[in-house]
This record gives structure tokens, sequence and C-alpha cells, in this order.
């Protein structure tokens, strides 16, 4: 039975709707130019957290795009969604993907650049 549940279970984690993340709120207002400098700098060093290129590219074009390409993505790179707003995934191999919300989404309290 034991099999059964595992096979099932790992068929719907490959098939997790990808949804946007809750609402969050950064320690300090932050403007957008701020924000990109931040997701700019994440993205330039994610592949040295581990984990393979290809699916950290498809992770930030994920992270980029709108939720049904998102999903297309992740989906055709063979990404393990853990949670739904892609703050944990894995690759085929194992390997565990962790995103900050700040690449996900904008902080509720985004300012304007001055």
């Amino acid at each position: 039975m034991g099999c059964v549940g595992s096979s099932q279970a790992k068929g719907d984690g490959n098939a997790k709707k990808i949804r946007k993340p809750k609402p969050w709120k950064h320690p300090q207002p932050i403007t957008k130019s701020q924000l990109m400098q931040l997701r700019d700098e994440f993205w330039d060093t994610a592949p040295h957290y581990g984990g393979r290129k290809e699916i950290w590219d498809a992770l930030r074009a994920a992270a980029e795009a709108d939720l049904s390409l998102a999903q297309a993505i992740v989906d055709s790179a063979g990404v393990i969604v853990q949670n739904a707003d892609l703050t944990v995934c894995y690759d085929e191999r194992g390997a565990k993907y962790e995103l900050p919300k700040y690449v996900l989404s904008e902080p509720t309290n985004l300012i304007q650049d001055t």
C-alpha cells in the first residue's frame, strides 16, 4: 500500500498548481529599484547554492512570468514544486531550490523611487 501512495504523491508533486505568494512585508520600506537590485543579486548567486544552472534558469523564468506560463515552465523543466508559491522546489535528482519571496512578488510596503 505504501508504494501506491508514494507513486501517487510523486505524480501529484509534479502537477502541483502554482499560486502567487501570500502578501508579505519587507523589514523596511523598499523602492522598486532596491527590490530589483535584491532580485538581481539573488539570481546572480543562486547557482552557487547548489543544484543545476538550467533549473535555476527555469525557476527565474517562472518567477518572472504570469501563473499559467510559470506552470508550463516548471512542468517542462521537471521541477517538483514542494510549496505552491515556488518558495521550495526540487529537481528530478532531489536537489533543493529555495526562493525568497522577494523574487516572486512585491512587498506590501513598496515605495516610489525618489
